[in-house]
Parts: C-alpha cells; sequence; structure tokens
C-alpha cells in the first residue's frame, strides 16, 4: 500500500485524514492534526465522552 499523501487540503493529493482512535488507523490515511480522545467535535463530542442520547447510541464505543 502507497505511503499517505499530505498535499493540499481538499484535493486528491491529499489522503483522509483519521480521527479515530489511534491503535485503529487504517493503512494510508494521515494522523488527525488535533486529539480525538479530548478536543471535541462539531456535535460537541469526543471518543471519551461519546452523545449516548438513544439506545442506538450507546454502540458508538466500546467503553460500557
Amino acid at each position: 500500500m502507497k505511503t499517505p499523501k499530505d498535499g493540499a487540503p481538499g484535493t486528491t493529493e491529499q489522503s483522509p485524514r483519521w480521527e479515530g482512535p489511534k491503535e485503529t488507523r487504517p493503512r494510508g490515511y494521515l494522523p488527525a492534526k488535533d486529539d480525538p480522545e479530548d478536543d471535541r467535535d462539531a456535535a460537541g463530542e469526543n471518543l471519551k465522552d461519546p452523545h449516548r442520547g438513544k439506545v442506538s447510541d450507546a454502540l458508538k464505543t466500546k467503553d460500557d
């Protein structure tokens, strides 16, 4: 597999970034620019504290 490309954002010259846990990052993805464990996303969630308002949300993480 090719190594990730760090080109101009929003173009095919840049590989996608992985916002999930580091240990599950697929080959070919660039690491996240922020720390998804602690920094909140646009929905106000992070990997340590996901929203679980509905029963189906309980399956978002394995840390139950």
